[in-house]
């Protein structure tokens, strides 16, 4: 009688550099690997894929190649499409300038400088009290909020404009001030949702250990809370800079004088000049344009990484 055959058992890798690396190469997906399937191996799903991404990439970069082109080409036809400037020139960007591009650039930078800081501010501090503490009237708070994303800028308009030159209670006119277009940012629903889920995350014995070492409340939430909410501050700040510096309704009926106005407002005025080209119009628009890339740029890991980790919540 043959004696039974025992499939030989083969040992785990040693918890060696040699042996972690083994294993790193047996459970380390491709480079190009993700949840869709893509792959670096060439074939018809490949190439499809590539063909999307160039389409994708071909319609949300065209209008921007078209303004950088109209912007350095000295007559820029309406009815053409150009992606490379003909008879290059900085002229355009010189008659803006002579336009007062310059000051309105800076009037929209102080603004949203310092109505992303207010709104930052404002809006850490109450997502602190709705995540990390309870209280009655909780649900009423976020609501009102959330209503202020629903209500257009266009129903406001004219009781803000009336606030804005009588502020209750102080009787100030705000109005030709910067103030006046800083202030009514300072809170935005969005922030103070996102911030609010993401600080409903973070382990309730994390806050409990620091209060047992005496830790208060402001120092809980400077030393503790945000830094362990740097991406969700990440995309609070890109998308409140784009908010505020997108803003064309209220700096309009928050300015006393046309030197009030911020670059969005001054590209309306050139654009109904008769006496400026085309090309000074996109010559401004590539000036509104650097900051926000700027600031996209700079903080653009933090932004990717927020919303990765909202997308796996839970």
């Amino acid at each position: 009688m043959s004696a039974p055959v025992i499939d030989p058992v083969r040992p785990a890798a040693p918890d060696t550099p040699a042996g972690r690396s083994t294993k790193a190469q047996r459970t380390t997906p491709a480079r190009f690997d993700t949840a869709l399937g893509w792959n670096d191996k060439p074939g018809v799903a490949w190439t499809l894929r590539i063909l999307l991404c160039l389409i994708a990439l071909a319609v949300f970069a065209a209008p921007f190649l078209t303004i950088f082109s109209g912007a350095f080409t000295t007559n820029p036809s309406g009815s053409s499409l150009s992606f490379l400037p003909h008879d290059s020139t900085l002229l355009n960007f010189k008659v803006a300038g002579e336009r007062g591009i310059w000051d309105y650039l800076g009037n929209s930078l102080v603004i949203a400088g310092g109505g992303l800081l207010l709104q930052l501010v404002v809006c850490t501090l109450a997502a602190y009290a709705l995540a990390r503490h309870r209280f009655r009237g909780q649900a009423l708070i976020m609501m009102l909020f959330m209503m202020t994303l629903m209500l257009p800028e266009e129903v406001i308009a004219i009781p803000l404009s009336l606030v804005l030159g009588d502020v209750p209670v102080v009787h100030l006119d705000l109005k030709g001030t910067v103030w006046g277009v800083i202030l009514p940012l300072g809170a935005w629903g969005f922030s103070v949702m996102m911030l609010t889920e993401f600080m409903k995350d973070i382990p309730a014995e994390i806050e409990e250990a620091a209060r047992l070492d005496g830790v208060g409340e402001l120092r809980m939430l400077w030393q503790i809370i945000l830094p362990l909410c740097r991406p969700a501050l990440g995309v609070a700040g890109v998308l409140g800079f784009i908010m505020i510096w997108d803003q064309y309704l209220l700096p309009l009926i928050a300015s006393k004088d046309p030197t009030d106005y911020t670059v969005t407002v001054a590209l309306s005025i050139l654009r109904t000049d008769p006496e400026v080209g085309s090309g000074v119009v996109l010559a401004g628009a590539v000036i509104a344009l650097i900051p926000s890339l700027i600031v996209y740029l700079l903080l653009q890991r933090s932004l990717v990484t927020g919303i990765a980790a909202g997308a796996t919540k839970g």
